[in-house]
C-alpha cells in the first residue's frame, strides 16, 4: 500500500493482544503531515500501546504500519534503527537518566547517534535545552532538581536532539498545575510552527485537546470509533464519546477555548 505524500503515518486494521486478550480490534487512522494529531479515550482503551506501536517500540499482531513511507511491519529490526532517528520521543514520565545532567542526557542521544565533535554535540545539546523553554543554567541540574514542568522540558528537549520529524509525546501535561500546563501547550504550538513538525500525542488533558489539537482519534471498543477536530467530537452521537466530552470538565474546557478565541 503506498503511502499518501501529506500522511506521515498510515495504519491500517490494526489488531493487538496481550496474552489471549484482545486490545485492538481493526484500528485505522491516518496522521497528516504537519498536524498536531491526539489519541484519547477512557482507561484500558489502548491509547499508550498503540502510541508504542506507530513509534515503533512494539509490534502489533498484525495490520499495516507505514511510518514515513516505510512499512515498518515489514522491515528487520536492523532497518527500523535509521526510521527510529527520524522521530522524537518524550515519554510520560521523561525517562532521563537520573545521574546524568539534562546537557548529559541530550548529548547522550547525538554521541550514540552521530560522530560529531565533542564541542559540537555540547552546542547542540544547549540549543536544544533552550528551544524546549529552559534556561541554559538548567543544562547542568540533574533530573531530582527538576520541577515537573522543567522535568518535561528537558525530556523535550531530548526528544528533539535529532532533528525529528515526529514528536511523539505522551500525557504531556500530565501532574503539571493549570499554569504550567497552559505554558507547555504554548510550547508545543511554537515547536510545531518553528520546526514544521508532525506531533502525535497521548493526553486525557481537555484543555490542551481544544487548545492545540488539528484532530483527535477517539479510541473506544478496540476501535476508533470517532476521529476528526475536537469540535466534530465534542457534539459526536457515540456515547462513549458524548459522555466523554459532555460532562462538566469537558463543557469548561470548551468554553474556555471559545473565550480566548472570541
Amino acid at each position: 500500500m503506498a503511502m499518501s505524500g501529506k500522511h506521515v503515518i498510515e495504519a491500517r486494521d490494526i489488531r493487538t493482544y496481550f496474552g489471549e486478550v484482545c486490545i485492538h480490534d481493526g484500528i485505522d487512522l491516518d496522521v497528516q503531515r504537519g498536524e498536531t494529531f491526539a489519541l484519547v479515550g477512557g482507561s484500558g482503551s489502548g491509547k499508550t500501546t498503540l502510541l508504542r506501536e506507530i513509534n515503533m517500540l512494539t509490534r502489533p499482531a498484525s495490520g499495516s504500519l507505514q511510518v514515513l513511507g516505510f512499512d515498518v511491519l515489514a522491515l528487520p529490526e536492523n532497518r527500523l534503527d535509521p526510521l527510529r532517528r527520524r522521530i522524537g520521543v518524550m515519554f510520560q514520565h521523561g525517562a532521563l537518566f537520573s545521574a546524568l545532567t539534562v546537557l548529559e542526557n541530550v548529548a547522550l542521544v547525538l554521541n550514540e547517534h552521530t560522530d560529531l565533535s565533542r564541542d559540537l554535540v555540547q552546542q547542540l545539546a544547549l540549543l536544544k535545552i533552550v528551544l524546549a523553554g529552559l534556561p541554559a543554567s538548567a543544562a547542568h541540574m540533574y533530573p531530582r532538581e527538576l520541577s515537573g514542568g522543567m522535568l518535561k522540558r528537558a525530556a523535550v528537549a531530548r526528544a528533539l536532539a535529532l532533528d525529528p520529524e515526529i514528536l511523539f509525546l505522551d500525557e504531556p501535561t500530565a501532574g503539571l498545575d493549570p499554569q504550567s500546563a497552559s505554558a507547555f501547550d504554548d510550547l508545543v504550538m511554537q515547536l510545531k510552527e518553528s520546526l514544521g513538525l508532525t506531533v502525535v500525542l497521548v493526553t486525557h488533558d481537555l484543555d490542551t485537546l481544544w487548545r492545540v489539537t488539528d484532530r483527535v482519534a477517539f479510541l473506544a471498543q478496540k476501535k476508533v470509533v470517532a476521529l476528526g477536530p475536537i469540535a466534530e467530537l465534542s457534539a459526536h452521537p457515540h456515547p462513549e464519546v458524548h459522555a466523554y466530552f459532555s460532562g462538566p470538565r469537558g463543557r469548561a474546557a470548551a468554553q474556555a477555548y471559545t473565550w480566548t478565541r472570541a
